[in-house]
């Protein structure tokens, strides 16, 4: 007898070509597991109409929901949802409303994640109105909203500015039965901060625990970015130890936000104290961290304070911009350190980091001097 594939080597092979977005092999795969009779999880077969929604190619992921029975498979409400958020993310809306108007046929009973996902397609359009018809419709269809169902709502109201109407639809779903949680307190800070309301959005913060609800990095962050925008970092360095008193967990997000502005006033040596404090903190800086804090030390032409975090986030395993190298080692040249250029130069090529001719000759004339036949050179070392 010859050898036969079971199903867990052909969902290895099915993922493994989905990343790597290998679509042609894959229609390959899907019909030996047709001709084989194999019997799909339905879990292989959303991942792979996810994959083929993030890629456009929605008459695939359409084709492949209609024939999942095929695949010794039973589809549910998981591949359901998933094929109508495909659809809306690819603005195919109306495809979406009529899939679902025929769920009951199809002999489906659409839950709270079917009717979200139409409506924050209706409200990313701007249309206010049917959103809220779809929210009616959930309720004669007796389908609970959940707190993302009003969070959808809330943010849309948020962003309009009108936030005396949000505040109203945080009374109706506690009154419902539907407890706000932080991204809801988040949306509606954002909408007070948005109207310059800072301090009724501070206010609404601690206010939240009288609610049942615990402040969260996020609701912190809402502060802090605002404060950030208007150029009162001190004070948002005063929230960030206000979240360790109440012992709320730090998240590396928190830290951007301070890193960020930090480093856009021109300030990024407090930044890297930051990033010192993290580590010891035992927290992990991610590459957004690092690129932010390496562009804001060569903003201000610190370029031993840029090389100081380039050698943390190479010892991080992150890698910094093709133009940030370049920068750094520029500036390193003309402030006369070669060593460390160098050392620089060696860590590109390690990592096989491509630069375009024009930015090697840049480097090549602070390290040569103004000399014509470096262009020549580089160019012939490149071939």
């Amino acid at each position: 007898m010859g050898f036969r594939h079971d199903y867990p080597s052909y969902s290895a092979l099915v993922y493994k070509l989905a990343r790597s977005r290998s679509f042609e092999a894959i229609e390959e795969i899907l019909g030996r597991i047709e001709e084989n009779d194999v019997r799909c999880r339905e879990s292989l077969l959303v991942a792979l109409i996810r994959h083929y929604g993030k890629v456009h190619l929605v008459d695939k992921a359409v084709g492949l929901f209609q024939r999942l029975t095929s695949f010794n498979c039973t589809r549910t409400l998981q591949s359901f949802n998933t094929i109508l958020k495909v659809l809306v993310e690819n603005d195919k809306l109306a495809d979406a409303v009529e899939l679902l108007q025929r769920s009951y046929k199809m002999g489906f009973w659409p839950n709270s994640v079917s009717f979200n996902v139409i409506m924050k397609g209706w409200l990313e359009r701007g249309e206010w109105e049917i959103a809220c018809q779809v929210f009616d419709e959930m309720l004669e269809k007796r389908v609970q909203p959940t707190v993302v169902t009003y969070n959808s709502l809330v943010g849309f109201l948020c962003r309009k500015g009108d936030v005396e109407r949000a505040m109203g639809l945080l009374e109706d779903m506690t009154h419902k039965g539907t407890y706000p949680n932080a991204s809801t307190y988040a949306l509606l800070m954002e909408g007070l901060c948005f109207l310059g309301k800072y301090e009724e959005a501070k206010k609404l913060m601690f206010d939240m625990k009288y609610r049942g609800c615990k402040p969260a990095p996020v609701n912190f962050g809402v502060l802090m970015s605002d404060l950030g925008k208007r150029g009162e970092i001190d004070k948002a360095k005063e929230l960030l130890k206000e979240m360790k008193r109440r012992k709320c967990k730090l998240d590396v997000v928190s830290y951007n936000i301070l890193v960020n502005y930090l480093c856009k006033e021109g300030r990024p040596a407090e930044a890297y104290k930051l990033l010192v404090e993290m580590q010891i903190e035992g927290r992990e800086a991610n590459a957004a961290t690092y690129h932010m804090m390496l562009d804001g030390f060569c903003k201000v032409e610190d370029f031993e304070g840029g090389l100081k975090v380039l050698n943390a986030m190479l010892t991080s395993e992150h890698c910094p911009m093709a133009d940030t190298y370049c920068r750094l080692v520029e500036g390193l040249l003309r402030d006369g350190n070669i060593d460390h250029a160098c050392f620089v130069v060696e860590e590109m090529e390690k990592r096989k980091i491509r630069v375009k001719l024009q930015s090697w000759e840049v480097l090549a004339t602070h390290a040569c001097g103004a000399d014509g036949g470096a262009g020549k050179l580089l160019t012939e070392l490149s071939l």
